[in-house]
């Protein structure tokens, strides 16, 4: 009866969406906390204090739910059409990653997981279980390696043998006693193309990543300043960033979502520099409506589009950086000073009042920085 409801089970899944159902045992990966432990004390979380804070309950699936016996990890594909990184070379453009060019996959997979969790204990009344998408302390990546839907590369994200490195996760929680699948071994070899394609080193050694370098979390996680090491390096990555995740092999076996609502919006593939650099509060709002962006907030949003804005060369953004200078958030106004220095670094002497009137240290920071040569300014 147990492996007739896993064949319906991973047929449902199927019918729902999903590429992938497979099963793991709730302590099928032992040495995630150990691996956890030490990434947390080489401070390679930078600000996520929420890693440290629900560390015991990432460490294992029982330390979150103790009564679990059966982990589905589930698999959506969201292989994008086209180049992930065909608009890296569009300096008059932005680069949104991959996976927040759509609607925001959270509620597509949580819904998706309500569907499949309420037809589970259809079958099985007396079954408990619980539905987890990204923003829980599971370790999706390990358990879906335990559970078979691929391996996590030299990169650290899962890599799948059907998906390569587009595969969103979910899990489902039961108490319900499903038969495992094979975990799935590591098939990178000696390959590195993942590690030699990061713009800003963030790979210490192979599967260790410092996500103080990354530009996903320096974009995405960090709240305040971007260092001035790294915002040459990021170029127009407005969002995220998918260096790492294009360069796999394994994303020759890859295919584009089948998924209708993961399908790129087409303003969001290729935005104008310019244009998003005009966003006030409601007009951010309304382009991110149902996107995951909107959840950084205008201010860190326009952080980086200032930075792709210095990083283009192009003085023709000089209006619309110079409208920043004296934003409401000295976060704008900081990077508004730096870009304005990158594009048009005459016009700063001419705006010597809004340096005169600052008041925010980070901000004035970067006007001491713009009163240097021109070569420490970049």
């Amino acid at each position: 009866m147990k492996r007739d409801l896993k064949t319906d089970l991973v047929a449902k899944a199927r019918e729902l969406g999903f590429d992938l159902c497979r099963i793991a045992r709730p302590d099928a990966a032992p040495q995630t906390a150990e691996r956890l432990a030490a990434w947390l004390s080489a401070g390679y979380a930078g600000d996520m204090d929420y890693m440290e804070e629900t560390r015991t309950r990432r460490a294992a699936p029982r330390a979150l739910w103790p009564e679990v016996r059966s982990v589905v990890m589930l698999g959506l594909n969201y292989g994008p059409e086209d180049d992930a990184l065909a608009t890296l070379g569009q300096r008059d453009r932005g680069n949104i990653s991959v996976y927040a060019r759509h609607r925001d996959y959270h509620d597509l997979i949580k819904g998706r997981l309500k569907l499949l969790g309420s037809w589970l204990a259809s079958q099985a009344p007396d079954s408990e279980l619980k539905v987890f998408v990204d923003t829980a302390p599971v370790m999706e990546k390990p358990m879906a390696q335990a559970a078979g839907l691929g391996w996590q590369g030299k990169h650290t994200n899962l890599v799948s043998r059907e998906a390569g490195s587009w595969l969103f996760l979910g899990a489902l929680f039961t108490n319900l006693d499903l038969s495992p699948d094979e975990a799935e071994t590591d098939h990178c070899g000696a390959c590195r193309a993942c590690l030699d394609a990061c713009p800003t080193n963030a790979f210490p050694q192979p599967y260790r990543l410092d996500a103080r370098r990354c530009i996903s979390y320096l974009t995405i996680e960090n709240k305040g300043h971007i260092p001035l090491e790294f915002r040459e390096a990021i170029g127009n990555r407005i969002y995220g960033c998918d260096d790492c995740l294009a360069a796999c092999p394994w994303n020759k076996f890859a295919q584009v979502s089948r998924e209708a609502k993961l399908q790129a919006r087409a303003d969001l593939v290729a935005p104008k520099i310019g244009d998003l650099l005009r966003l006030d509060d409601a007009g951010f709002r309304a382009l991110f409506s149902g996107s995951p962006v909107k959840r950084i907030g205008r201010a860190r949003f326009l952080r980086n589009v200032l930075i792709a804005a210095g990083n283009s060369s192009d003085d023709a953004l000089q209006p619309q950086i110079e409208a920043l200078i004296d934003d409401v958030s000295p976060l704008v106004r900081a990077m508004a000073v730096w870009a304005l220095g990158r594009v048009a670094p005459w016009r700063l002497a001419d705006l010597r009042a809004q340096q005169q009137a600052e008041s925010d240290p980070d901000v004035l920071a970067e006007w001491a920085r713009a009163d240097a040569p021109i070569e420490m300014i970049q």
